[in-house]
């Protein structure tokens, strides 16, 4: 049987603080973050209820929260690599997909955001590079 599995969290409302804007700009209310991790099914196809039987999501939850409001960034795609980072720590993760999206932007609707998605040989190669900072 063929399977593969996700744990995913969509959007959660991050505290940071992220870009530079003048007086004229529209100054983003919300960062938004969705987020797909690849994992292996039998982390989801458990035989018990029991925590030690699945991939505990929290820990790394608040690690993303934490580099979040570790800020202020310049740019999202900065956050995103921090993020992406934090998830390749994880021996659990085979693949991810991270959205991290802002609202309002131009003319004060629309949401503007960057996307990253890595396969199982691109969480491979961030686990063995260095470390982003």
């Amino acid at each position: 049987m063929a399977a593969e599995s996700r744990v995913e969290l969509s959007g959660l409302v991050l505290e940071t603080e992220i870009g530079t804007y003048g007086p004229d700009d529209v100054v983003p209310e919300a960062h938004v973050l969705d987020l797909a991790l690849g994992i292996a099914p039998e982390l989801v196809l458990v035989a018990e209820d029991s925590m030690a039987a699945i991939f505990d999501y929290d820990p790394l939850i608040a690690e993303l929260r934490r580099l979040a409001a570790d800020g202020p960034y310049e740019t999202q795609e900065r956050l995103v690599t921090r993020m992406a980072a934090a998830c390749a720590r994880q021996p659990e993760i085979r693949s991810l997909d991270i959205a991290l999206r802002k609202r309002p932007v131009h003319g004060g609707t629309g949401e503007l955001g960057v996307r990253l998605t890595l396969d199982a040989e691109g969480v491979t190669a961030l686990r063995a590079g260095p470390a982003p900072g």
